[in-house]
């Protein structure tokens, strides 16, 4: 029950009936799957030599009768017996082995008295390395008992060589881990179960197919395996009953996580213990992907008969001939030629060649002849004429089908409508080469055109090139969509000048340029001269642009065809820089009085009420003590403060009814608009702060930016109460004018919250000082 060797005497019966003595050696016998399954060993009868036993010299006689190796050893381990078997064995001569201890022949080891002793007492059974006299080595089992034989006590060894079955062992040890290595790494679920149905061993890949690890699936058993949904199966019976020897199936099972995965499982038998009994080997291959392609591959099928029928071009195969005459035309092809499919077929109604738009139809001939010629495919676009007489873009691919003889037999391929994508791309084609302000061509437009040109050809060739001065001051002071739309009408004016062979592009933010061939210098100067009065008239008639701009233009002309375009543009530009200088000189000049006719056209505001303005504050300046380049500034800041307001309707500026909160947002706004305006004029930018300044309230309750006291510039707190004093005292379209001392006092009542106090007092004295309230008041 221990399941060890043993070394006994006993007493067995032999098959007459005859009861023999006998001494039996065994040790444990196990299976290729490691379960014990009994013992093995040598049965010798010493029924003869029984009463004789307590001689050595007949002990040794019984020794002779066997092959294995027998030793009687002293309790110190010297052997003082041995049989033939152990000469042979070890190549000592027999007294050669009567002179050694037994350490000798094992290498490393030797008895001790404990060992001994219990040898001795109880027996032990071992596995060693045995060492030959010529210093080899063999694998050995040895059993040791204790025996007294005449009086004299001994341990009896037998010793075994097996180096075959060592040799065996490690063999199957070698195919079994090869075995095992081949199960857990298979490519395929692999599961051993009973006969019984149960689970005994399943490789990595049934795990992973199911998701659940080898316990798991152990515990489940295999009818989770064969038969997951538990139908009825026939041939399944069939082999659990015998009737077949094997079992294949394709199974849908649900994974753990609730995965539907496919297998295609093989169950076959394989007898053991000479088929006695058996195992079933459960073979496993996922095949979802397999189903999948399957599945996807019929729905491809349908797919392609249902496209096939509603494609939304013309599939065909037709002759290859001139014609293209039709075999086959899909139903398509009424959707993109007008024609029914049937009026095409054999050529009933019309060739295919007659819908080809006719400088198409050779072009298309000799593409095919290539195509035919190298074995390729045709991918081509061209034009086609419809039914109805639209003429429409199509995109074709095909290619040929070959006889065995490499012969062509037939064109297949599909036409399909282009036409959306040809639209899309001449409108891609037209942004590329176009400016989408002004619809000009673009710069990429320009130098392509400038690599194109034949030189030679369009001598003598001239350039203009223009320039809008002023247009970031436009952008700043009064807006982009204003600079667009200055930009836009100089566009329009250009456009009128220009004749069909010259090349007129936006080459820039505020750059033209004009390509003349053929054109000599003088009469590009009288063409330049012509457009240049053009756009500054038209810059001078929009009242809002004339302070803040004007056209500049320069011209070249080359005669040589070794000479340059890009040569002659420079020259261009270096005189159209030369006259934008002379023109900024003027500019400033004017650019107070074009302001302030501007201003005075514009709003309510007179000539008289600014000069007004610059009396009081100059007044109020010098009661200040104001150095005389700040009295300048007054003066100027009395004049243009309300800049701005040019920038805003004249519907709103001169409306008599109340103002809408939208309205009084847009009036509100002109303090700034005046500020970008100043910015953008350097003569004015010194007063550009006041400007923004002049309507917040000493209490911080004013605008824009709720400046409270000294926080506000000087300038603007005096500006401030001078043009509201001159604004009551004057009509305007919604009120009638207060009488002077009404609007002094109202600047009182207002000193310390709009109005800077101290500023008041003064102001109030030099109105009361001037004598000119009215007699009453």
């Amino acid at each position: 029950s221990k399941k060890r060797p043993f070394h006994v005497e006993a007493r067995l019966k032999n098959k007459n009936g005859e009861m023999r003595d006998c001494l039996i050696i065994g040790k444990p016998y196990y299976d290729l799957h490691g379960e014990f399954d009994g013992y093995i060993g040598t049965i010798l009868d010493i029924t003869e030599h029984k009463e004789a036993l307590e001689s050595l010299y007949l002990y040794k006689n019984l020794a002779e009768i066997t092959d294995d190796i027998i030793f009687f050893l002293d309790l110190d381990g010297n052997i003082i017996e041995a049989n033939r078997a152990a000469v042979k064995a070890y190549g000592y001569t027999y007294d050669e082995l009567r002179s050694i201890n037994i350490w000798e022949i094992r290498p490393g080891w030797s008895y001790t008295r404990e060992q001994l002793e219990k040898a001795n007492s109880s027996g032990i059974y071992f596995e060693a390395v045995h060492r030959r006299k010529d210093g080899s080595t063999f694998d050995v089992e040895v059993s040791s008992k204790g025996t007294n034989i005449d009086g004299r006590q001994v341990i009896s060894s037998i010793v075994r060589d097996i180096t075959r079955r060592k040799m065996a062992e490690t063999k199957l040890k070698e195919q079994e881990e090869r075995f095992r290595t081949i199960f857990e790494q298979a490519p395929i679920g692999m599961a051993f179960c009973s006969s019984d149905g149960e689970i005994i061993d399943v490789n990595p890949m049934v795990e992973k197919f199911f998701g659940r690890n080898k316990e798991e699936l152990i515990k489940s058993g295999w009818g989770d395996i064969i038969n997951p949904d538990g139908a009825k199966d026939d041939e399944l019976e069939r082999y659990l009953s015998g009737a077949a020897d094997s079992y294949t199936a394709t199974r849908k099972y649900s994974k753990s996580d609730g995965t539907v995965v496919w297998g295609s499982l093989i169950v076959t038998r394989l007898s053991i213990e000479g088929g006695s009994k058996h195992l079933h080997l459960l073979m496993l291959e996922n095949h979802t992907e397999k189903i999948k392609t399957l599945d996807e591959l019929k729905e491809s099928e349908r797919s392609k008969a249902v496209l096939l029928s509603n494609l939304p071009g013309m599939a065909y195969r037709c002759n290859y001939d001139k014609d293209w005459t039709m075999q086959f035309v899909s139903d398509g092809c009424f959707a993109l030629t007008g024609y029914r499919p049937e009026s095409l077929l054999y050529n009933r109604d019309l060739t295919f060649n007659d819908l080809i738009n006719p400088e198409y139809r050779e072009y298309l001939w000799e593409k095919w002849r290539e195509v035919i010629a190298n074995g390729t495919s045709l991918k081509e676009e061209y034009a086609i004429t419809t039914a109805t007489g639209e003429v429409k873009w199509v995109y074709e691919q095909g290619m040929g089908i070959y006889d065995d003889e490499g012969n062509v037999v037939a064109l297949e391929g599909l036409i399909i409508d282009i036409s959306a994508r040809k639209k899309r791309e001449e409108e891609i084609l037209y942004l590329t080469y176009h400016d989408v302000l002004t619809g000009l061509h673009n710069r990429i437009y320009f130098e392509k055109a400038i690599s194109d040109i034949d030189v030679e050809k369009a001598l003598p060739l001239s350039v203009i090139v223009g320039d809008v001065n002023g247009l970031k001051g436009v952008n700043e002071a009064l807006g982009y969509e204003l600079g667009d739309e200055l930009l836009v009408s100089i566009a329009k004016i250009l456009e009128g000048f220009v004749r069909e062979k010259d090349i007129l592009a936006r080459t820039g933010g505020d750059d033209f340029t004009i390509l003349l061939p053929n054109t000599p210098l003088i009469e590009a100067e009288r063409l330049m001269k012509k457009i240049k009065a053009a756009c500054n008239k038209h810059i001078r008639e929009d009242r809002k642009f004339i302070y803040l701009t004007s056209f500049s233009l320069g011209c070249s002309c080359i005669t040589n065809p070794k000479e340059k375009i890009i040569d002659a543009i420079r020259k261009a530009e270096g005189s159209m820089y030369r006259n934008k200088l002379l023109q900024d000189e003027s500019l400033h000049s004017s650019i107070i009085l074009s302001l302030k006719t501007t201003l005075f056209e514009k709003s309510q505001e007179t000539e008289e009420h600014a000069l007004r303005l610059v009396e009081l504050s100059r007044e109020v300046g010098k009661r200040l003590n104001l150095s005389e380049d700040k009295l300048n500034e007054l003066e100027l800041l009395s004049t243009l403060h309300d800049i701005g307001k040019i920038g805003v309707s004249d519907s709103i500026l001169n409306k008599a009814e109340k103002l809408t909160p939208e309205e009084w947002e847009v009036i509100n706004k002109h303090p700034e608009i005046g500020y970008r305006i100043a910015m953008a004029t350097p003569t004015l930018s010194p007063i550009a702060e006041y400007i923004l300044c002049h309507h917040e309230h000493y209490n911080g309750n004013g605008y824009p930016r709720g400046l409270k006291g000294e926080e506000i510039p000087l300038l603007a707190r005096i500006i401030s109460i001078v043009d509201a004093y001159d604004a009551m005292t004057q009509d305007r379209v919604y009120r009638k004018a207060m009488t002077k001392r009404q609007a002094l006092e109202e600047i009182k009542r207002n000193s310390g919250k709009q109005f800077d106090p101290e500023i008041v007092k003064i102001f109030v004295d030099i109105v009361t000082q001037r004598g000119d309230l009215e007699k009453g008041e």
